[in-house]
């Protein structure tokens, strides 16, 4: 094997999963070597650290390559005043000061990103923003799925702000109706336009429960009136969400990760529920969908 120049390293570290990516470089997604190997949270903090180390040491064993720096995906964010882990969903890292550790564990600088800002910066350079735009000004990448998330990318370069939490748009308020969220507050964009936010809206209504695709059937095909209302009810805060967005960062491009995004009504509709909502005459901010997949994640944290 031919070793590359430039070679960069991601960690995606999630619930269930460590994934860790050799690119060839910053501006491939020619993949030299990928794993995963289980995170067992339930284990504790700690292991989840060997487990990282037992990642790395696996992609080092299959390559014969050393990494030079290492970027790691987080399911929450360091915080930049503390240094210690805040908002994961992997409760067992809050608190903890995750980078330090990893850099005492490999002797390497680590730079970490939360997973939506990931998702978002390897969209903006390798994915689909990448195709349709040379050197656009502001990405906003959205995930829409269990949760609400987001991450912002101004000229190439992530903005994630002073308290670590730029671009978490799921955690503003949006309505009271979508009722007091974990965060604490009430009326969050997440408690309105997540899939679990849908589902639950949907059995509360009906008395039934249904995954989101089949809601989206039944709307489809005209069958449910109650499905009906859950697709409207999203469509019309999806609109008023991201219009908010728009307003503040007036984003060249939004690319809608996350199974809420696979939506094709959002495309369509939801755009125009936007264009609605948007503080302009008309709505020149393009929408687009994600190239990478579930790649998007540890690309991203290979090019931190």
């Amino acid at each position: 094997m031919v070793t590359p120049a430039n070679p960069v390293w991601g960690i995606d570290l999630g619930g269930t999963k460590v994934e860790g990516v050799i690119l060839k470089d910053a501006n491939s997604v020619e993949v030299i070597e990928r794993l995963r190997v289980p995170t067992e949270s339930e284990k504790g903090y700690k292991h989840i650290v060997s487990q990282i180390g037992l990642c790395v040491e696996l992609l080092k064993d299959r390559t014969g390559l050393n990494p030079a720096k290492l970027g790691i995906g987080t399911p929450g964010v360091l915080d930049p005043i503390l240094h210690t882990m805040k908002n994961c969903n992997t409760t067992v890292l809050n608190g903890q000061p995750l980078q330090a550790d990893l850099e005492e564990l490999f002797g390497l600088e680590i730079n970490m990103a939360n997973d939506a800002n990931c998702f978002a910066y390897a969209e903006a350079k390798l994915g689909a923003v990448k195709e349709h735009f040379e050197n656009p000004e502001v990405v906003f990448g959205v995930i829409m799925g269990t949760g609400v998330g987001g991450g912002v990318v101004v000229n190439g370069k992530l903005l994630t702000g002073r308290q670590g939490i730029g671009g978490e748009w799921g955690h503003t308020y949006l309505d009271d109706s979508a009722g007091p969220c974990y965060c604490g507050n009430t009326g969050c964009v997440e408690n309105l336009i997540s899939g679990t936010a849908l589902e639950k809206y949907y059995n509360s209504r009906s008395d039934e429960k249904r995954k989101l695709k089949e809601i989206v059937a039944r709307h489809q095909q005209g069958i449910d009136t109650v499905a009906t209302e859950t697709i409207k009810r999203l469509i019309y805060f999806f609109g008023k969400g991201l219009a908010n967005v728009i307003d503040i960062i007036d984003p060249t491009v939004i690319v809608l990760g996350g199974g809420v995004g696979n939506i094709d009504l959002l495309y369509t509709e939801g755009v125009e529920m936007v264009k609605k909502f948007v503080f302009n005459n008309r709505l020149d901010t393009v929408f687009l969908r994600p190239k990478l997949g579930d790649s998007a994640g540890v690309f991203g944290a290979a090019l931190l």
